[in-house]
């Protein structure tokens, strides 16, 4: 037997759950932070556990579940399946959940995700899980998982098939770019019930790294070819573990997380609605809800904002991902709330919106007012550099033209919630935040045009990264953007 002491182990939380390198999530390293997991939590009888389609899922998902065995807890395993359907399916169980994904980071890592039974655990249950020290078999040996319990997936489908009308998208003829997503075969199940002509795109066997808030040039191209081609009504995808949407219009546009998250909650009829600071401000702009709260960046702190809030409540992120805290009744039926990053929820809702406007996809966005943002991602530089960087911004040491070498003007207003969001007085924003999950430096521009905010995103990087390489003296020549 040997001990292993979580907040020394190499391996800790993220935004979003734990993640690390491949190589650094051993089989021991698992199964201990699936022990501290339940250590925080009041002992079930009962864990749901599934996983995304990364090919080092399988075992991490094994060692997990020899953790629960060790501990005489019943395991559901349910296989692979998108993240939101196990969380839904471990709710109705009112069971707790273990979702073994890396979500889109790169494909030399992976990750674990934790839910109570109700739903998301909270920033307090990582700090308890870190600081628990985990008594791990030395000859430890991983029991081949149980059966699938197909009734998740089921569950998940008939959550909006019994909510939303049969016919929603009678008529339509919707893409689904499927690459290695792992909600890629529900999504075509679930359109094809709601009436949908459903055209698979783009599968991979190999995994592809859809980050939903910095989407590849290549997809952006691509679904400017599959509309000509195929010309659909609307095209829908996902991230890994399918919790967040990348949604694209009739013209193969993609549309901002931000923007759909605002366009999701107004089909609901929500009152509140919570969002990390670096979404769009088109959600205060559009003056269509009775409250808005602002909050860091990742999951458990727009939890915890809703949480505070009143009324009908719902939050979204900068991904697209969308949280339902309140129940939604309608005459059709009931959509129960589900507290985690959806991905499915915002493309039904907007097709609704659509529908009800008897307008293609394009035409919602022109109900918003004109602010656009744009995003994108240093990929493979050093947290600590990009945290020591921002640092620097805070405290003075630094100025923000030096680093993106670039004057924009007056600075208006600073907002240092997470990260560094700097308002210009002429309406540009600029909002640098090292990755909590990756070694990335993200930035975020904010324009009155999509031209100006593309264009200045990647020029802001760009310097950064030009800055990167003459004054860090222990460059990484292998830093590529």
């Amino acid at each position: 037997m040997s001990v292993i002491a979580l907040k020394t182990c190499g391996v800790s939380f993220g935004t979003s759950g734990v993640r690390g390198l491949v190589s650094d999530l051993t089989d021991s390293i698992c199964y201990a932070y699936a022990q501290a997991f339940i250590g925080a939590i009041d002992k079930p009888a009962k864990m749901v556990i599934g996983h995304d389609l990364r090919p080092s899922s399988p075992q991490i998902t094994q060692a997990c579940a020899q953790a629960c065995a060790d501990l005489g807890i019943e395991v559901c395993y349910v296989g692979a399946l998108p993240t939101p359907a196990i969380a839904y399916y471990a709710m109705q169980l009112g069971a707790p959940a273990i979702v073994v994904t890396g979500s889109h980071i790169p494909f030399d890592r992976n990750g674990i995700k934790f839910y109570r039974s109700e739903g998301e655990i909270t920033k307090a249950d990582e700090d308890a899980i870190l600081a628990a020290e985990v008594l791990v078999p030395g000859d430890l040996l991983l029991a081949p998982l149980p059966l699938i319990d197909g009734q998740a997936e089921r569950a998940y489908v008939q959550r909006y098939t019994e909510f939303f009308a049969a016919d929603l998208c009678a008529g339509m003829r919707i893409a689904v770019y499927q690459h290695s997503g792992v909600g890629r075969d529900l999504l075509t199940e679930l359109f094809t019930k709601l009436g949908a002509e459903v055209l698979p795109l783009g599968r991979s066997d190999s995994f592809v790294p859809i980050d939903t808030e910095a989407v590849r040039p290549e997809d952006i191209e691509q679904a400017h070819n599959w509309a000509k081609e195929h010309r659909f009504d609307l095209i829908v995808s996902t991230d890994g573990d399918a919790d967040r949407p990348l949604i694209g219009d009739e013209r193969g546009e993609w549309l901002r997380g931000d923007v759909v998250g605002v366009l999701c909650a107004r089909a609901l009829g929500v009152d509140t609605v919570v969002t990390p600071v670096n979404s769009n401000t088109v959600l205060e702009r559009s003056d269509w809800f009775v409250h808005t709260m602002r909050t860091r960046i990742g999951s458990p702190y727009v939890l915890a904002g809703m949480g505070e809030a009143k009324g009908l409540v719902a939050g979204y992120e900068a991904n697209g991902g969308f949280l339902l805290g309140s129940d939604i009744g309608r005459e059709v039926g009931l959509l129960k709330a589900l507290p985690t990053r959806d991905a499915v929820l915002p493309m039904l809702a907007l097709v609704s919106l659509a529908k009800a406007a008897g307008s293609p996809i394009s035409s919602l966005t022109a109900t918003l007012p004109a602010r656009f943002t744009a995003s994108d991602r240093i990929p493979g530089i050093p947290t600590a550099w990009s945290l020591a960087r921002v640092s620097e911004l805070k405290t003075g040491a630094l100025h923000l033209a030096d680093l993106i070498q670039l004057d924009l003007g007056e600075v208006d207003s600073v907002d240092t919630t997470d990260g560094l969001r700097t308002n210009f007085a002429s309406g540009t924003v600029v909002h640098l935040r090292p990755s909590g999950n990756a070694p990335e430096l993200r930035c975020y521009v904010e324009a009155d045009n999509v031209t100006a905010a593309q264009t200045l995103c990647q020029k802001v990087l760009a310097n950064i990264a030009d800055y990167y390489r003459c004054v860090d003296a222990q460059l990484d020549e292998t830093l590529t953007r």
